[in-house]
């Protein structure tokens, strides 16, 4: 009886599994592919944790007011891939970041690129989330 019962809780988590990593990773769920943002300003930490990366930034808005901004990126092993690591993009670095804003209005947005003051342009966004693709992307 009691193997029973764990194979069942332990089907109906297989089953429900798939739905909760959709739901996470679903760029429209939190992100408006209607509101992009360009943000210039300083990176002040950068914290690569599963299942994104956070870039945060300080940006100046034109009327010179300071505003803080987190910025979701990719997952650790995706940037990892692509030829990211943790030194990549540091505390300090001056940068231009181009993405999508929040649903709800506050400083937080999808990344898509990073400028740095090098002009190297990093690729810091999700694929296959539902975020919009780039006119500028290969097809």
């Amino acid at each position: 009886m009691r193997m029973r019962s764990y194979v069942a809780v332990a089907g109906i988590g297989l089953l429900l599994a798939p739905v909760a990593a959709y739901a996470h990773h679903a760029f429209s769920a939190e992100f408006d592919a209607d509101k992009p943002v360009q943000l210039r300003g300083t990176i002040t930490k950068v914290e690569w944790l599963n299942p994104h990366i956070w870039i945060y930034m300080q940006s100046e808005e034109p009327n010179g007011k300071v505003v803080e901004w987190a910025i979701e990126g990719g997952a650790p092993n995706a940037m990892f891939r692509r030829g990211w690591n943790m030194q990549s993009i540091r505390a300090g670095t001056k940068v231009t970041v181009d993405g999508y804003r929040a649903k709800n209005g506050a400083n937080k947005a999808n990344g898509r690129d990073i400028l740095l003051p090098d002009g190297r342009k990093l690729f810091v966004g999700s694929t296959g989330t539902g975020a919009p693709s780039d006119p500028s992307d290969k097809k």
